[in-house]
């Protein structure tokens, strides 16, 4: 299985900016992505925080990792961490 890879960088209140991908399978519509994106700054607590083609982009397309596939499986995406996610 192939995936899409999301390249998202969001400026949190503080000033700081998070850098998280979004991982997808690469049938997914743009809006699910962002919503997908909203779903986890809301998880996050950064709720009210802009995502939009601004900051998120399209980067490359992959092979799936396994360690992606379950939760892709169970909630459709998964955010790969990068840096400020906390």
């Amino acid at each position: 299985m192939n995936v899409a890879v999301w390249d998202t960088y969001v400026t949190k209140k503080d000033g700081t900016v998070m850098h998280f991908d979004i991982i997808v399978p690469t049938y997914i519509k743009m809006g699910d992505i962002y919503e997908y994106g909203m779903t986890y700054l809301k998880n996050k607590g950064f709720q009210g925080q802009s995502l939009t083609s601004k900051e998120c982009k399209f980067c490359h397309i992959e092979t799936i990792n396994p360690q992606w596939e379950e939760e892709i499986k169970k909630k459709g995406f998964f955010i790969y961490e990068m840096e400020n996610c906390d």
